[in-house]
């Protein structure tokens, strides 16, 4: 039975955690929607070409 009351317990705990984390994302201001901060990592890196060295070996 302990066991029992020691599972709800967590179960509990781990659901107000849940809970607490969802509203604070909520209440965060957000420049852009949530879509977009997901697919960030598969956009494409603007970096500078790097021109060709005029150094032959």
């Amino acid at each position: 039975m302990q066991v029992l009351a020691l599972t709800i317990m967590l179960s509990l705990l781990l659901a107000a955690i849940f809970v607490v984390c969802f509203v604070h994302e909520l209440r965060k201001p957000r420049r852009r929607g949530i879509e977009h901060q997901a697919l960030m990592p598969l956009e494409e890196d603007n970096f500078p070409e790097e021109k060709p060295s005029d150094h032959t070996p």
